[in-house]
């Protein structure tokens, strides 16, 4: 595939897991003042949890500050169910952030990948949390691409509908009816109905969520969830929604971590204005099966090249 295809494919914005973090940039785009500020620096002092490996990838001769340097955060979305300690992860989204043009470049892993886990074979890719959680995850994604991750953000599901319930629910518009489980897993327990719509929390997750009943699959989810993030950028954005900037930071604090400090955070208010134009890459695949268990079997070149850009991106 020349890059050329690639380019065209380039236009799915798969946002759920990183709406969470741009959220927080929004406060300071918005402009609420000394306390928010305040409440994001007590968030990210509850949340913030170093990797095993130190402040630094392998993969990298020097700790990297945002403030100065391109970097790259991968984002993991838990599906963790109560008193669960080992989940697999439901959303892997790597971003490199370009510090010269303030760019952003993204990358969203589709969970069925097969894909090398270190030291556990080949399997599928959101696997590598239930065996070794955020680290393994982060390994496993630096040897797929050859880059290093510098930062991550993991969080689970109750962040995405808390935040949604804070802005009062987003407007979507269905374009079919459908029934989803919800987020403690009772089947059909959400309504969708066709045509537009606002959607509480529970609504929205399952929205996104759904692929089994979508005839497109997961292009029709990742076009859901493009649909729903925007919609939770434009209503965080406007000026009804800044009293709520509360409620959201308290939920951020409770259901993510991250190896980000409240400096590192204040330095991403510059990439603030590239929330809406991120450019996405699309990893290629195809459906493969293997002693009856489904895969998304990864095209080589394809990793060969989206790794290409990203390394170029982060200038290494």
């Amino acid at each position: 595939m020349n890059r050329t295809t690639l380019k065209k494919k380039k236009k799915r914005k798969k946002l759920r897991t990183i709406g969470c973090l741009f959220l927080v940039l929004l406060l300071f785009a918005g402009g609420y003042g000394a306390y928010l500020t305040y409440k994001v620096a007590n968030a990210s002092f509850q949340s913030q949890e170093e990797l095993n490996r130190g402040s630094k990838s392998e993969l990298r001769t020097k700790p990297i500050d945002p403030a100065k340097d391109h970097f790259s955060v991968l984002f993991i979305g838990v599906d963790a169910r109560p008193g669960e300690k080992n989940s697999r992860s439901d959303a892997l989204i790597l971003a490199t952030f370009n510090k010269d043009d303030r760019s952003i470049k993204m990358v969203s892993i589709p969970r069925d990948s097969r894909v090398k886990i270190p030291d556990h074979g080949k399997n599928k890719i959101n696997h590598a949390h239930s065996y070794g959680g955020k680290d393994l995850t982060v390994e496993t994604v630096e040897d797929l691409f050859d880059i290093p991750v510098d930062y991550y953000v993991e969080l689970n599901f109750n962040a995405f509908i808390d935040i949604v319930d804070a802005l009062g629910g987003v407007e979507v518009n269905s374009e079919r009816e459908f029934t989803e489980q919800d987020s403690q897993g009772r089947k059909d327990a959400i309504h969708i109905k066709e045509g537009i719509q606002t959607l509480n929390g529970e609504e929205a997750l399952a929205y996104v969520r759904m692929r089994k009943k979508d005839p497109l699959g997961d292009i029709g989810r990742g076009q859901r969830q493009q649909e729903v993030i925007k919609a939770i950028i434009e209503k965080s954005s406007s000026f009804s929604a800044i009293t709520k900037y509360d409620d959201i930071i308290d939920t951020i604090g409770k259901n993510l971590t991250t190896n980000f400090s409240i400096g590192n955070i204040l330095a991403l208010q510059k990439y603030s204005g590239s929330i809406n134009s991120i450019e996405s890459l699309s990893l290629n695949g195809y459906n493969k099966t293997i002693h009856g268990v489904y895969y998304y079997e990864l095209e080589q070149e394809s990793i060969e090249e989206i790794s290409d850009e990203l390394k170029q991106h982060l200038d290494i």
